[in-house]
């Protein structure tokens, strides 16, 4: 099996993205899907590894043509195992891969909501994750000029997939980033 480490995530990473804002992102989802994978009793490594991956390939190829099939041709070419491919391709509904195991529902439900809160964060007057409640997060969503680009049948799509209702989804996933707010840029003035 090829090297799930997180630090081989990293040089991947590292390899491909320069876009801070970016890296950022690949960070939070790592964050927020290693933390179910503790409470659920996954392996963290191997989970940690596809979210730190899942968009590596988003700078150098950001239309539905090539991402995220041209990561993971490269993921192929270095070995790495099919249910790393496939949770990767399945993050992204237009690939027609469907998301069956935990992991790829998991990934799914953390991608967009883990951006969706780092905005949230960025706009409190703290610009902190650690102090922004589920609450505000959801005040956010129902203001569809607020993060735009966010598909919030995906927010609720995502939490529904892992089974838990969404306030619950969102708090989890914002007490994944805690630990994290300084390497994401969201300890602010906390």
């Amino acid at each position: 099996m090829s090297d799930l480490s997180r630090a081989r995530a990293w040089a991947l990473v590292t390899e491909h993205v320069q876009s801070e804002s970016l890296r950022k992102h690949l960070l939070a989802v790592e964050a927020a899907v290693r933390g179910y994978a503790r409470a659920g009793g996954e392996d963290e490594e191997a989970w940690g590894f596809v979210a730190l991956v899942h968009d590596f390939d988003y700078e150098k190829y950001p239309d539905r043509e090539n991402h995220p099939y041209r990561g993971v041709e490269i993921l192929h070419g270095l070995g790495y195992p099919e249910w790393v491919t496939r949770a990767i391709l399945s993050h992204a509904d237009y690939t027609g891969v469907t998301r069956e195991t935990a992991l790829e529902k998991t990934l799914f439900a953390c991608d967009e909501m883990a951006g969706f809160i780092t905005a949230a964060a960025l706009v409190r007057p703290s610009k902190s994750v650690l102090d922004l409640e589920a609450k505000s997060v959801v005040r956010r969503m129902k203001d569809k000029a607020f993060a735009r680009g966010v598909p919030r049948q995906d927010l609720y799509h995502g939490a529904e997939a892992i089974g838990l209702p969404l306030e619950t989804h969102i708090t989890n996933v914002i007490e994944y980033l805690k630990p994290q707010a300084d390497a994401l840029g969201l300890r602010g003035t906390l």
